[in-house]
């Protein structure tokens, strides 16, 4: 670390409690945790990641959100309901929400409430080009046909949506971090600077942001909400945010408690940390506890099936993927790569959606995979070309695991390491014919997983990144999303998840888990399927009080 960025992160330290009469390190009032790569935007239509998303959701409020069991509750709405079959949706506002005063801006010296123009202006604002938001297609269910293209503000207190079709999932929509609600003012006034002045109506607001250094979080003295017992949230009065690419640095800081929380494993410090079941190891439970559960997310092998060009390759055929994935050991995988913190699974949607207690067990079977093989090649004699695996770094050995394990079918497999913003684009454009991805739930309902098969969603327009494609499940979904009977959309969304994996487009490899590490003096932590962050209800307190209270 340079001199100049040592000196601002000490600065930054002392400055969020400067005047308060007490040292950072002693105040047990700021939580600090760190992030590896910098934020790229504190903008929610810019929130396409979880890492922004996490610091976004501090700030800002949306509509509605999810709980811990994924359920969509109100927050800034004080109540919603569907009408027309489910095609209107009104949603009335709380009165006692308002924007953090921000002297800087004309009209929010001193803050103002939240109506119903605000939830309006902040939606259509997904649609500015200007914008180029990538949570445009949280809009896409509306009827841009009705009054303000399926948003329109009924006075001060209601907001209307209107739907071209029934729409299941769409309260789900409202639950990301791109539908939070911002204020005209603060965007008109620091126009593209929005994204590191940004004004909301959340449990904190923006103190300080030096890129590359850190971000500091202030408590938002004008939060409108209140625990059971009527007492103001947040507890804490700051969040410090570090930006340290070191992994194995942020967690040395855990251990020495200058961090208060740690996200997800890597190799760096994974073997220090876990038991080779996965569990905490013992010397630590002193300091820290692990908390886990199942994450909605889901790593696999996509396989690129286009074929436009004309030229028969061996992973176009059903029976190739399928031995693939007779042949590939998950459970090894997932106990050797990931120490028993990953479900291995031959499913694509996580169960928790298709309302299953636990994932379909994988079945590796090689004979069964070589007799497939062998009717492909009596039809397509050898030699085939190589089966050339894209991946990032991270995931390197993954992908060599596989190589492994997939050579022993007579294949030829090749791992090509690249970094992340070039997998990106290399997938999204056809480039690859064989790559590794995870998709991770944006709203909790299996039609977010499903949706990676719709031959609508072809990429790069969309996440289909295979470019599968099946006129039936096409109609399938179409009816699926469109049930109001609840029980009757899962067993839709089943039958069409049974559907996908038959002809298997992906070879799914295993379902993460959420998986946070806490200093012990943290309290009121809430841990979610979608790995959410929600600080409002956090405390820290010192270890020996919370042992004996």
């Amino acid at each position: 670390m340079s001199t100049l960025k040592a000196l601002c992160l000490s600065w930054v330290s002392l400055s969020i409690w400067a005047g308060c009469g007490a040292p950072f390190d002693e105040d047990l009032r700021v939580f600090r945790y760190n992030e590896s790569a910098n934020l790229n935007s504190l903008d929610p239509a810019a929130a396409r990641t979880l890492e922004p998303m996490w610091v976004v959701d501090q700030i800002f409020d949306g509509l509605v959100e999810l709980d811990a069991n994924l359920q969509v509750r109100p927050l800034v709405a004080e109540s919603f309901a569907p009408s027309d079959s489910g095609r209107t949706w009104t949603f009335v506002l709380r009165t006692d929400v308002h924007f953090a005063a921000c002297a800087e801006v004309p009209g929010l010296s001193e803050g103002r409430r939240v109506v119903a123009d605000d939830v309006v202006y902040s939606l259509n604002r997904l649609r500015d080009p200007a914008v180029a938001s990538a949570g445009r297609w949280i809009l896409d269910p509306l009827d841009v046909h009705q009054a303000g293209e399926g948003i329109e503000a009924i006075g001060t207190d209601t907001v209307v949506f209107r739907l071209t079709e029934p729409f299941s999932p769409f309260l789900g929509l409202l639950a990301t971090a791109y539908a939070n609600i911002v204020p005209r003012e603060a965007v008109e006034h620091y126009g593209p600077d929005f994204r590191s002045h940004p004004v909301g109506s959340g449990p904190f607001k923006l103190a300080w942001w030096m890129e590359d250094v850190a971000c500091v979080l202030h408590k938002n003295p004008s939060y409108w909400e209140k625990d059971d017992r009527g007492a103001p949230l947040p507890y804490l009065d700051a969040v410090h945010i570090s930006f340290v690419a070191d992994l194995g640095a942020e967690y040395q800081g855990l251990l020495q408690g200058r961090y208060d929380f740690m996200s997800g494993l890597h190799p760096a410090y994974m073997e220090e940390i876990l038991t080779e079941t996965g569990e905490l190891q013992e010397r630590h439970a002193a300091v820290m506890r692990m908390e886990r559960m199942p994450f909605l997310k889901t790593d696999y092998i996509g396989f690129n099936l286009d074929e436009t060009a004309g030229e028969w390759k061996p992973w176009h055929d059903d029976r190739v993927r399928q031995a693939l994935s007779l042949a590939t050991d998950r459970e090894g995988i997932a106990r050797t790569l990931r120490r028993g913190t990953a479900v291995p699974t031959s499913g694509f949607v996580p169960p928790a959606l298709l309302s299953e207690s636990q994932s379909s067990r994988p079945i590796q079977n090689l004979p069964k995979a070589q007799a497939l093989l062998a009717t492909v090649r009596n039809e397509h004699p050898s030699p085939w070309p190589p089966f050339v695996i894209s991946t990032t770094p991270d995931y390197a050995d993954l992908c060599a695991a596989l190589q492994y394990q997939w050579q022993s079918l007579g294949i030829d497999v090749e791992v090509d390491v690249v970094s992340a913003s070039t997998q990106r684009e290399r997938v999204a454009n056809g480039k690859a014919d064989l790559f590794r991805k995870s998709w991770l739930a944006d709203y909790p309902d299996a039609e977010n997983f499903l949706s990676l098969f719709r031959t609508l969603n072809f990429a790069p327009g969309g996440p289909n990144y295979t470019h599968f494609s099946d006129a039936e499940f096409d109609a399938g979904m179409e009816q699926a999303v469109s049930m109001t009977s609840t029980p009757n959309r899962l067993m839709k969304y089943a039958e069409l998840h049974q559907r996908v994996m038959s002809s298997m487009p992906v070879i799914p490899i295993f379902h993460d888990q959420v998986t946070h590490f806490l200093r012990n003096e943290v309290t009121g932590w809430e841990i979610n399927a979608v790995n959410r962050l929600d600080l409002r209800r956090v405390q820290k307190i010192p270890i020996e009080l919370a042992s004996n209270p």
